[in-house]
């Protein structure tokens, strides 16, 4: 790819095709107002949205456009009366569609994130918000400037346990906090990799729209196991860190209010299932913050028994958040935050454990469409757990410690070579 070429495909990706519409002037919602709603992309993930903004009260879904015609029944089972689209830019001109959720694959949602709020729709845009560093650097800045009420799929910041975990650091009882330590585990039995899924018969280039699937990348012939299985490949995909550490870094970031990382490292490789993949299944990342604070993911494929967690070490106390653990000793599984005094720093504390309820993430999307509040997932922590993933993948992929400034510029020519 030229220089030229390079930054026309930048450009495109940044602006997307918002341009060629005149799109009209977003409503202003009462209290009491229904919100119409759209989705763009209802995959698996997506229809797991579409169940959830199906059941927020006084909310109607009004549209779907996806590229596999496939999807458009199963959305219509779902909801019955809908308007579906192959192409997402007729779902925007709609003057009927409020808010609209963007549950597109990764390498999409720049696009599709920048058209919405060019179109004056207010957004809920799945994790991790880009494929790339400098897609999240024009999204921040688009997001900035648009007015719109903007929820990123993150849904640990709307948890029970990121309140009482903050109120704990709030209170001083955790102390300096210098390390954190996360983990996230999976199994699949032999043979079947994880995100593996099976083409459809009806897959084929007739029923797909195979060039905004493509979305810039290269052109070359319809592959339907590239399209149903976009997660295992680079081009489309981020990892399983984009997958699943994202929720893990924004959690810790939110909670001890951290910055951007000022450097990453990550090692591991395709361990589990040697079945054609391009993402790593075995990872281990460290992060490292200013003022101090390392923090480290670990994750396979291989093993699930310890699941999904956190442990957040301070001076004077330990917060310990897990989910999904089996731990034989304690009999325990499910998710549960407590607090464990340092006695050496604190001998009269004592363990705490979290009681606050769980918020709905996509109703507190819709409260916020109605009241113009910050919704619990803004913009700004999808930006800084993005970067925390694009650092640790181009770490990963040069093999190689990177700071910030390395990244950006790596970033740029990782973007190029698409």
């Amino acid at each position: 790819m030229t220089d030229d070429t390079r930054r026309d495909f930048l450009k495109q990706a940044a602006l997307g095709t918002a341009a060629l519409f005149a799109y009209p002037t977003a409503r202003v919602l009462g209290a009491n107002d229904r919100v119409r709603v759209g989705m763009i992309g209802v995959g698996n993930r997506g229809q797991e949205l579409l169940h959830q903004i199906l059941a927020v009260p006084n909310t109607q879904l009004v549209a779907i456009a996806d590229v596999y015609t496939r999807r458009h029944d199963e959305a219509k089972n779902l909801a019955p009366g809908i308007q579906t689209f192959d192409d997402y830019r007729r779902l925007l001109d709609m003057k009927d569609v409020d808010a609209v959720i963007v549950a597109s694959p990764l390498h999409t949602h720049a696009r599709h994130f920048l058209d919405t709020l060019s179109a004056g729709k207010d957004l809920y845009s799945e994790k991790t918000l880009t494929w790339s560093i400098p897609e999240a650097d024009e999204c921040l800045r688009a997001a900035k400037n648009s007015g719109r009420v903007i929820q990123i799929g993150l849904q640990w910041e709307s948890s029970g346990a990121l309140a009482d975990a903050r109120k704990w650091v709030k209170e001083g009882i955790v102390g300096k906090v210098t390390q954190v330590n996360s983990w996230m585990s999976r199994n699949t039995p032999h043979g079947k990799g994880q995100w593996v899924r099976p083409v459809p018969s009806d897959c084929t280039a007739e029923n797909v729209d195979w060039s905004a699937f493509l979305n810039g990348r290269p052109d070359r012939p319809f592959d339907p196991y590239r399209l149903i299985n976009w997660r295992l490949f680079w081009e489309f995909a981020g990892g399983n860190v984009a997958e699943n550490g994202v929720h893990q870094f924004a959690w810790i970031m939110s909670l001890l209010d951290l910055p951007l990382p000022s450097s990453a490292y990550m090692s591991g490789g395709i361990f589990s299932e040697k079945d054609g993949r391009e993402v790593p299944d075995t990872i281990a990342v460290t992060l490292d913050f200013p003022d101090d604070i390392v923090v480290t993911w670990q994750s396979t494929f291989s093993n699930r028994h310890y699941a999904l967690g956190e442990h957040v070490l301070g001076s004077d106390g330990t917060i310990e958040h897990v989910w999904g653990e089996s731990d034989m000793q304690k009999g325990e599984e499910g998710e549960h935050v407590r607090y464990y005094p340092e006695k050496v720093n604190r001998p009269q504390g004592g363990v705490l454990a979290g009681k606050t309820p769980d918020q709905d993430h996509m109703g507190n999307w819709i409260d916020c469409v109605r009241s113009r509040k910050t919704p619990n997932a803004p913009v700004e922590i999808g930006y800084r757990s993005a970067i925390a993933v694009h650092m640790a993948n181009l770490a990963y992929k040069h093999k190689q410690r990177v700071t910030l400034e390395t990244a950006k510029s790596m970033a740029l020519e990782s973007q190029s070579a698409v």
